[in-house]
């Protein structure tokens, strides 16, 4: 007498329902830079605690905005993920948000403390002005001059 091995999720759920969810990248748990391959950790407004986010990456950072394409996974040792299969980076829509992409590291000698001094002044607005009013932000610190 045989017995059918124990179902994985994927056996018993092989088409995922996709969902759409967008969030904050708040940390990277791990990346490859040979396959891409991230775990990620996002705050996004559906939930109160982190989600952790898996997939191919070709290069996030925190602070980040992402829309996510994919599906809900449940991992035998590390619980609950989502399992994406596309994503578009879209820009910041908080105060917080703008701070954590600005002072993330992906522009160059815009730390933290920078970061928080921008928003605080120009506040929602500060990528439309970094994107399209340069000469409004280098008037704003004298001690480190903008060149055009």
């Amino acid at each position: 007498m045989s017995t059918s091995p124990t179902p994985t999720q994927q056996q018993v759920n092989p088409t995922p329902q996709y969902e759409i969810i967008t969030g904050v990248i708040e940390r990277l748990t791990f990346h490859s830079e040979e396959s891409e391959y991230t775990v990620a950790r996002l705050v996004h407004p559906k939930s109160k605690n982190l989600t952790t986010i898996i997939g191919s990456f070709a290069n996030i950072q925190p602070g980040q905005t992402l829309q996510l394409t994919g599906f809900w996974r449940d991992h035998p040792q590390f619980g609950s993920q989502f399992q994406v299969v596309n994503y578009k980076e879209t820009k910041p829509a908080t105060i917080t948000g703008i701070e954590k992409y600005l002072g993330s590291g992906l522009i160059k000698g815009v730390g933290p403390v920078t970061a928080r001094r921008i928003v605080a002044h120009f506040g929602l607005e500060t990528l439309e002005i970094i994107e399209n009013q340069i000469d409004p932000l280098a008037q704003t610190s004298p001690e480190y001059p903008v060149s055009t």
